[in-house]
């Protein structure tokens, strides 16, 4: 443990807190067009209206992040995924403007609903194809990317962009049970065992997908006594999506949603079974990577002091509007 692994480490937690928070709202636009005009839709936005703006901390404290602590990697990943990205601002920029105009433009509320779903599918489908970009391997010569505009494009990256629409919409229904009542909430129900029926094969086909991509994965998870250890992943995988099923079929509240997170928590897992050390896979390690070690530890001076305010403020606001949304759009 040195202070490389502890920024790996951090930026780790940044991505996840951002798929934990800002993946439910994204699922919620995934899935808009699923609930009905008027009351359906106003109270699904609703309920998450009073967090939203703050999910993309997460997000920037990810990518400043890696351009901090892992300038190589920022300087290597960005070139190779820039469409992607692009992609990716671009339709959080529209879901933004969408779930605030919607309410002050009522004549043209069926253009910003169709804005407000397909910002929200593009950014997912974004996010998840950098993901496959990055596990397929990127081109490096001479420490800088050396592959052409389009290489993130293969059917491997679209299978991973559609493994995260899925499971953002399986948190977005989940958070719906969770958050609403009546015709919306049972609704949510039908829909979360859909898209838990689509989040998990997707991911079932990633992970089988992943063994023929590099020897190094294939090693990783099937090799002795690699395979004693990485067979947990996919063990507790398959109890927790036994027990989101049978929790979505008894009907249970809270208790979807948090098994729905831990499906994404053991998906970083497994992220880190196949690419650890590595953060371009095959390529560069995050020591070969890494900033000086003085830059380290200024930087983890300030993210002592911010990351506890940033936690505080996000679990006070979660806090204050807890409980369920009323028919009438309030907590």
């Amino acid at each position: 443990m040195d202070l490389t692994t502890i920024w790996a480490f951090i930026i780790a937690f940044a991505v996840f807190a951002y798929v934990v928070m800002d993946g439910f709202d994204l699922g919620i636009g995934i899935l808009f067009p699923a609930f009905p005009v008027g009351q359906g839709r106003n109270r699904a936005m609703n309920s998450v209206a009073p967090v939203w703006d703050g999910n993309e901390t997460w997000l920037v404290l990810g990518g400043g992040g890696l351009m901090a602590a892992f300038p190589l990697a920022y300087a290597v990943i960005l070139p190779a995924t820039y469409p992607l990205i692009i992609a990716m601002l671009l339709g959080l920029i529209f879901r933004g403007v969408a779930f605030e105009f919607r309410w002050r433009d009522p004549a043209h509320r069926p253009f910003w609903d169709f804005s407000f779903c397909a910002g929200s599918f593009v950014a997912a489908m974004a996010q998840g194809m950098t993901l496959g970009a990055l596990l397929q391997g990127i081109s490096v010569e001479d420490r800088s990317y050396a592959g052409s505009w389009f290489d993130w494009l293969t059917p491997y990256t679209l299978l991973t962009g559609l493994g995260v629409v899925a499971g953002y919409a399986l948190l977005g229904a989940c958070w719906l049970i969770w958050k609403l009542e009546g015709d919306v909430q049972r609704r949510a129900y039908r829909l979360a065992t859909f898209a838990a029926i689509a989040t998990l094969v997707l991911m079932a086909g990633v992970s089988l997908y992943n063994l023929a991509l590099l020897d190094q994965y294939r090693e990783r998870w099937l090799d002795m006594p690699n395979i004693l250890f990485a067979s947990q992943v996919p063990l507790l995988t398959a109890i927790i999506a036994f027990l989101l099923f049978y929790g979505l079929k008894r009907r249970w509240e809270l208790a979807p949603f948090l098994l729905s997170l831990g499906l994404f928590l053991l998906g970083m897992a497994g992220l880190g079974v196949t690419m650890w050390p590595y953060v371009v896979p095959d390529t560069l390690t995050i020591w070969d990577t890494a900033a000086p070690q003085s830059s380290q530890i200024f930087m983890l001076i300030g993210v002592a002091i911010t990351l506890p305010l940033i936690l505080a403020y996000t679990g006070w606001a979660y806090w204050v509007f807890r409980g369920k949304v009323g028919a009438e759009g309030y907590h």
